[in-house]
């Protein structure tokens, strides 16, 4: 019966354990490696320091600009049904998914000095936009993260019953009542989580900050890592770097699993969107601006990179199609592995949550520190390690996909484990007490709450393998090439007609294979 905290499935227990060591020495492993073989005399300097204040600073902002937008919109969508909205709610990963420097592109086709809004400024006697520096730098994070914190809270929103919304409509409670008390308590589980994804995701940022950033002013310590790296080979100061960006990112990781407070709505036969509380002129017109706003500042930019990619397609190397096999199998392998990984570890935590409920709040924070490690220390780590026992050039797509992995376990984390809450503290205390254990008990209860964010997961890992341009640039050789590996080959050769129609053929395949993932989730539901 479940009249006390039901033990642990020793299952759960051993596949968790076994999760939880392989990420630690994945995060642990390369930095002990590379501080091993580090001078230990280096010393950091005050552009270090610089470097490190104007990446708290940057990643602060960012993270709380695009949490703050992100409620008007996923509210907008979880209270609407529209032609289209389906959609819409797929172009809210289109950003996320795009390989940065292909995202980079759109946005100063846009907003950049000789960009779409300039023109219209200089056409009215008003200055040129200039968006580099701390501008552009938040200007890409909020287009990078807006939409991924869109959908962490919109699932947040798809989880309340719509009868709660009815009961509320019967007890005549007004719009800003019904917020205070569904949707805040709602918003509280979710938004420290989110903003801890969104300011790792910023700390460990690179091509934002290389591309619109740089300069003294607008340093990041990622850019300090990868300068110690590759233009001084200091590996002792890498190391150092390293490591304070590790504690950042651990404190701030702290902070926000102590702020999350998860809430459990009860269960509901209801799954529609249907609300009794947003009927009003005022309220859709407030949404439908939302939404227009929204969807102006995300396609945009898509919209310039089709522009300049569909004329170049005729230009497409040879080379493309082995590059996108590779691209393809990378995404793949790192999908597979970040939601077994994400999954199992959820599922550790969250058995964990009645009895143990410090210890499961301290694996959480491992699992999500795998984001608060440079990429490029754990590349140039695991190239250490390797290095004695085989060829790690010859392990290129192999390391990539691991290193993509475990960039990726955060945001599947993420999204997973407060769905695995929300059905123990729904349907955990029945279960137990009709005695449901095992493929029973996964099938009723577990399964229907997990597709949306298993299928979202996914195909969040699979796009970001697909476009990442980070650890393979240090492993791959000569005649192994990914897509991103090949674009940003063709752009330094100044082939910009093959590297345009490279990003097209990129872009068209990172959202086809999120769609497939996402899609498959969320068939039969409107989040």
């Amino acid at each position: 019966m479940a009249n006390r905290p039901q033990p642990i499935n020793p299952i759960t227990r051993v596949s968790g354990s076994a999760a939880l060591l392989f990420v630690a020495l994945l995060v642990i492993g390369p930095l002990i490696a590379l501080w091993l073989r580090a001078d230990t005399s280096s010393t950091l300097v005050s552009a270090d320091w610089a470097a490190v204040r104007f990446t708290l600073f940057q990643a602060t902002l960012s993270a709380s600009i695009s949490v703050i937008l992100a409620i008007p919109v996923a509210r907008a969508l979880a209270r609407r049904t529209f032609r289209g909205r389906s959609v819409l709610v797929t172009l809210l990963g289109a950003p996320f998914l795009l390989p940065v420097i292909v995202a980079i592109f759109g946005l100063l086709a846009i907003w950049g000095r000789s960009g779409f809004v300039s023109q219209i400024f200089q056409s009215v006697g008003a200055e040129r936009l200039n968006i580099y520096g701390l501008t552009g730098v938040l200007l890409a994070h909020v287009f990078f993260n807006l939409p991924l914190v869109t959908r962490l809270i919109l699932q947040g929103w798809g989880r309340i019953p719509v009868e709660h919304f009815r009961l509320s409509a019967q007890l005549g409670l007004a719009p800003k009542d019904v917020f205070l008390q569904l949707e805040v308590p709602m918003l509280r589980g979710i938004l420290p989580g989110a903003f801890l994804l969104v300011f790792l995701l910023c700390v460990t940022s690179f091509a934002v900050a290389l591309t619109l950033g740089g300069g003294p002013k607008a340093t990041t310590v990622e850019l300090a890592i990868y300068q110690a790296l590759r233009f001084e080979f200091d590996l002792g100061k890498a190391a150092i770097l390293g490591l304070l960006q590790f504690l950042i990112c651990g404190f701030i990781a702290f902070w926000s699993l102590r702020a999350t407070t998860p809430v459990a709505f009860g269960g509901g036969l209801s799954t529609a969107t249907q609300r009794w509380d947003v009927s009003s002129k005022f309220m859709l017109l407030q949404d439908a601006i939302v939404l227009i706003a929204i969807t102006g500042f995300l396609g945009a930019p898509l919209i310039a990179v089709i522009g300049r990619g569909l004329p170049a397609l005729s230009n497409l190397p040879t080379a493309i199609w082995p590059a996108m096999l590779n691209s393809l199998t990378v995404a793949l392998l790192s999908a597979v592995l970040s939601v077994l990984l994400a999954l199992t570890l959820a599922g550790f935590i969250d058995s964990l949550k009645v009895r143990h409920n410090k210890m499961s709040s301290v694996i959480e924070g491992i699992g999500l520190l795998t984001l608060a490690v440079s990429p490029f220390v754990l590349g140039t780590g695991l190239f250490i390690i390797i290095h004695p026992i085989a060829d790690p050039f010859a392990l290129a797509l192999p390391v990539t996909a691991l290193v993509n992995a475990a960039i990726s376990l955060p945001l599947a984390l993420r999204a997973l484990l407060p769905a695995l809450q929300h059905n123990r503290l729904t349907y955990g205390r029945l279960t137990d007490s009709l005695d449901i254990q095992g493929w029973a008990r996964f099938r009723l209860t577990t399964w229907p709450i997990i597709r949306k964010p298993l299928g979202f997961s996914t195909g969040l890992a699979a796009a970001l393998s697909m476009g990442d341009l980070g650890v393979i640039t240090l492993f791959a050789p000569p005649d192994v090439e990914t897509l991103p590996l090949i674009m940003y080959r063709l752009m330094g050769a100044y082939r910009m007609d093959e590297a345009a129609s490279v990003a097209l053929m990129l872009v068209a395949l990172t959202l086809t294979l999120f769609w497939l993932f996402d899609r498959g989730g969320r068939l039969g539901h409107q989040t």
